[in-house]
Formats: structure tokens, C-alpha cells, sequence
């Protein structure tokens, strides 16, 4: 031990205990290493959270418009295919900012206003938490709105 203090020896002469000596941590290269590099987050990354973030609201029926929903579920029913979590979900991603555009469809009796309320809330939240983005604006437009009675979007099969 070499870098004892006068009252460490004195201590230690005395039977007190050992003086505990740490180590300096030697940082290479400078600076905090979080601050080292860069993250770069894909358009796509931030249009699933945006629109997981969006289904999750009440009212909100499906996103995207009717053509897109059709194209959807045809890609849907294909083997190995997945649904489409960014249908309806357009993002522009920067380095510190993102921007969002939604298309939604609300069910028939809801507040459009208080569904978009909650979609915008939801969606700024689910983002700016996960990656750390600022999201200046969040555009939606209402495609249509799902009455009752109309026959779910899933088709009857053509062959019996």
C-alpha cells in the first residue's frame, strides 16, 4: 500500500481496518461513451410504433384507405406473409425529429375530434419514448368511418 494517508497507518497500526483503495478508471479516447457515434432510426422503425401506438386506441377501426386495405389483406392471406402494422403510416425521420402522417378508419358513433385527440396523444408518446425523437406534427385524415352493419373486410373464400 502505497498511498496511505498518516492517519490510514495509524489506523492500521492500530488494528483498525484496512484502508480500502480503488481504482481510477483510465477513459480512452475522451468523453462520455454515449456520446460516442451515432444512432440513425429507419422510417420504418418509427411508422410500427406510430401505428401500434394508433390501433391502440378506441374507435380507431383499421388504418389505411380502402385501397390500401384491400391490397393489405390480399398480402395478408398469403403464406409466410405478415400484417401490414405501417398500413396507413408514413414517417419522416431526421436526425433529432420525425413527422407523421395517418389514415385511419373510426367506427360509426365516436368523437372524430376526441379519436384524433387520443391518436395524436398516443402516437407523440409511443414514439418520442421508444426513440427518443422529437415529433413536431402528427397528420391524420379520416378515410371512412365503419357503420355496423357492414360485412367485415375479410371476403368469403370464391372456392367451396
Amino acid at each position: 500500500m502505497t498511498d496511505m494517508t498518516e492517519q490510514d497507518r495509524t489506523r492500521t497500526q492500530e488494528g483498525g481496518p484496512e484502508p480500502v483503495q480503488t481504482r481510477k478508471a483510465t477513459r480512452r479516447g475522451g468523453g462520455d461513451p454515449a456520446t460516442r457515434g451515432r444512432t440513425t432510426i429507419a422510417d420504418g422503425v418509427v411508422e410500427k410504433i406510430a401505428g401500434m401506438a394508433a390501433r391502440d386506441v378506441l374507435g380507431v377501426h383499421t388504418m389505411g384507405s380502402g385501397l390500401s386495405r384491400t391490397f393489405g389483406a390480399v398480402r395478408d392471406r398469403v403464406p409466410g406473409g405478415s400484417k401490414a402494422v405501417t398500413r396507413g403510416v408514413k414517417a419522416e425521420v431526421g436526425e433529432v425529429q420525425t413527422a407523421l402522417d395517418l389514415e385511419i378508419v373510426v367506427d360509426f358513433g365516436v368523437s372524430i375530434s376526441d379519436v384524433a385527440r387520443a391518436v395524436r396523444e398516443n402516437v407523440v408518446a409511443a414514439v418520442e419514448r421508444m426513440t427518443g425523437l422529437e415529433v413536431v406534427e402528427v397528420n391524420i385524415a379520416v378515410s371512412d368511418v365503419k357503420l355496423p352493419e357492414e360485412e367485415e373486410e375479410e371476403a368469403a373464400p370464391r372456392i367451396q
